[in-house]
């Protein structure tokens, strides 16, 4: 008798770690739905739908903005691969984790890499990113807007003249951000970006939005070498996206298409600053209730992401064996540090369909018991009190 596994039964979890975020039912059922070719007349529709609504949630015009076939850090690899030739020099600027694998990714694809650094937590000033473009004098500026691994919000609108005075192009890593927080692609002069699916879009982890300002895109038409990724190269997927040539590439993930079609259909029609306004709300919802409970923030409040909460792991308490209390017993997944803040933070993500009123008092609830678990002297029901008072 052949020995098969049980069916597969996931069990239901509130996802308020780093990503994943919880997904709306339509966003499961548009997953669900028939599969079709890669060129079906209705799947091209699709993606023409989802350039479209792509363009809006980044604010910008860029033709060549689409849904690589692979999560956040496969666009963070398309955006460096297709922009840097070997030799370019490419500054990045590292305040947590993710900065560091943008320039790890720069690194392979044989640019000069130079980095700046800032402590986990904190962000750049102006200051010091135009004394590192005058000194580095690169091709290209990596930068993040919202770091996952700290929770913190790196000011963008001015810092694109300083890069562009220069002569050099800035990409942003906007994973976290797009959907969350203003990301204003055209406004600030951003010249490329990416994105992922599984944040404040609310979709399943398995596509990565990208857009390309006309002038980082005559830099990869122009190019003198080969991109050093064939399943990343833009100039043959953007044919595949064009309403023009539909020229087959890769096979695309047609069913994450569907759902990421959909959860951008949700965006919009919530609205962008609703949405925003949305995040916001039950960030100070969750911050009043943290401070009642005397958990306090690892980031200064002016940089703080609404959507990922990076909060100090009080003193004498256990970092895993709270948070293994609270997906126990309450069915609520938050998430540890990372890198030097790794056994000294949790982070608390409001992200897309997680950040809701009812998540928020629901956790504050779940987070008091385990603190008294631990032995901690939390005054009875104080968190969601203060929480309500918002």
């Amino acid at each position: 008798m052949s020995n098969i596994p049980p069916p597969v039964t996931p069990p239901r979890r509130i996802l308020m770690g780093p990503g994943p975020s919880d997904i709306s039912p339509r966003v499961l059922a548009a997953l669900g739905a028939p599969t079709v070719g890669h060129l079906d007349p209705y799947f091209l529709r699709i993606m023409d739908e989802t350039q479209t609504m792509l363009r809006q949630a980044f604010r910008t015009e860029n033709k060549l903005t689409l849904a690589v076939s692979g999560t956040g850090s496969s666009g963070m690899e398309a955006c460096v691969v297709n922009l840097i030739e070997p030799g370019d020099r490419m500054l990045v600027c590292i305040n947590g984790v993710f900065g560091k694998r943008m320039a790890d990714v720069a690194g392979r694809a044989q640019a000069e890499v130079t980095t700046i650094e800032r402590p986990f937590g904190e962000v750049f000033t102006l200051h010091e990113i135009a004394d590192a473009v005058k000194s580095a004098q690169p091709k290209v500026v990596g930068i993040v807007h919202a770091e996952t691994s700290t929770g913190a919000r790196q000011p963008l609108e001015e810092i694109s003249q300083i890069i562009h005075d220069a002569g050099a192009l800035l990409l942003v890593d906007c994973v976290t951000s797009l959907g969350g927080i203003p990301v204003e692609i055209d406004a600030w002069g951003i010249d490329a970006a990416y994105s992922g699916t599984q944040k404040c879009l609310s979709c399943p982890p398995g596509l990565a939005p990208v857009t390309f300002s006309p002038r980082a895109l005559e830099i990869i038409q122009n190019r003198k070498s080969k991109i050093a990724s064939w399943y990343l190269d833009m100039q043959m997927v953007s044919n595949y996206w064009s309403d023009q040539s539909r020229a087959y590439h890769h096979t695309a993930p047609i069913n994450m298409n569907y759902a990421l079609h959909e959860s951008l259909r949700i965006v919009l029609e919530e609205g962008l600053e609703a949405r925003h306004a949305r995040h916001r709300a039950n960030h100070l919802m969750l911050r009043a209730g943290l401070e009642a409970l005397g958990v306090e923030f690892a980031v200064a409040e002016e940089h703080r992401l609404p959507m990922l909460n990076a909060v100090k792991i009080p003193e004498g308490v256990d970092d895993k064996g709270v948070r293994s209390q609270l997906l126990r017993e309450f069915g609520i997944e938050i998430g540890g540090g990372l890198g030097p803040m790794a056994g000294k933070t949790w982070r608390i993500g409001l992200m897309g369909e997680t950040s809701a009123r009812r998540n928020v008092l629901l956790f504050l609830a779940a987070l008091e018991a385990c603190l008294k678990s631990q032995g901690a002297d939390v005054t009875p029901g104080a968190g969601v009190a203060a929480a309500n008072g918002v």
